[in-house]
């Protein structure tokens, strides 16, 4: 079983207490900093620095040591699901995926993978994008289908698509007779933006940025993490916002929304699915694949 030490280790950190440490174990205070101290003996490090009233803070040394904990329990985890796949000769996929993935056909083909495949179980994880990367190298994940890559050894990323953010707004708008919209056209509108940390704002951000110019040049009236509530404040004419494409497609081809190129802002992304070299599935990367290509391209 798991080291209780480390078990307990971990426990502290979420809490970022002691006390609610050992509440949450049924353990006493007294145990808790006994398991502690005695991680800190056997690694000879100092795990956390003690502040008043009870704060805790990693050391440098805690930090690592909290990220190979998180690891293993992980592995630990895999390995308990592992033998309970074997025994009903079934395998389980963990699949992070962003926010602005589980709104388009990322989730649709994880589905169509999972109704083809009996012996399969997929579990979907949707969480920002850092929290995904972290959570793939710390075995958390088995597989992440994200914006972009994780430049770290051991991930290996295989390119799904390209994907472009475009100027989402209902069809009453004034704007949605042209072709194209302008940066100078966005400033004149209200804005309903995703929340900070997402990979679309952070993009959006950045772009401006190369130009010279910031959030705080437009006027953004609302900040929502979910994708469906701004589709939906969108299309009723409530603003306009910043968008991935694919994230609304089914919208565009039923005529909900318009989707417009932003002039001189061309904001291309890769789609990729991150995934450990020692992932034992090579044929479930190929199959999500085909149905990716099969789905975006109209197959169904």
């Amino acid at each position: 079983m798991l080291d209780n030490k480390l078990e307990t280790l971990l426990t502290v950190y979420e809490k970022n207490s002691f006390t609610r440490a050992a509440e949450e174990l049924s353990l006493t205070q007294p145990a808790v900093s006994h398991h502690i101290n005695l991680l800190e003996q056997e690694l000879q490090i100092k795990i956390f620095y003690r502040r008043s009233k009870g704060a805790l803070k990693l050391t440098p040394e805690g930090e690592i040591v909290i990220r190979y904990a998180k690891r293993i329990k992980a592995l630990y985890q895999r390995m308990q699901q592992a033998l309970h796949d074997a025994e009903r000769q079934m395998a389980t996929i963990r699949v992070g995926i962003t926010r602005t993935a589980e709104s388009n056909l990322i989730a649709e083909v994880l589905a169509k993978y999972g109704n083809a495949n009996n012996g399969i179980s997929i579990i979907i994880v949707t969480d920002v994008i850092n929290n995904l990367y972290d959570m793939l190298s710390n075995y958390e994940l088995d597989l992440a289908i994200v914006e972009g890559r994780l430049q770290e050894p051991g991930i290996n990323a295989l390119l799904l698509d390209t994907d472009s953010l475009v100027c989402a707004m209902s069809n009453n708008n004034p704007l949605a007779r042209r072709t194209m919209v302008t940066l100078a056209d966005i400033r004149r509108e209200k804005m309903i933006l995703r929340s900070q940390g997402s990979g679309t704002r952070d993009l959006f951000v950045s772009h401006l940025e190369s130009l010279g110019l910031s959030l705080a040049d437009f006027n953004v009236v609302l900040e929502v993490d979910n994708i469906a509530t701004i589709k939906d404040l969108i299309r009723k004419d409530l603003g306009i916002s910043i968008l991935a494409r694919s994230a609304c497609m089914d919208e565009w081809r039923k005529g909900k929304l318009t989707l417009l190129p932003i002039e001189n802002l061309s904001m291309i992304r890769e789609i990729s699915i991150l995934y450990h070299k020692d992932f034992r599935h090579p044929e479930v990367l190929q199959e999500l694949t085909r149905i990716y290509h099969e789905t975006a391209g109209g197959g169904q």
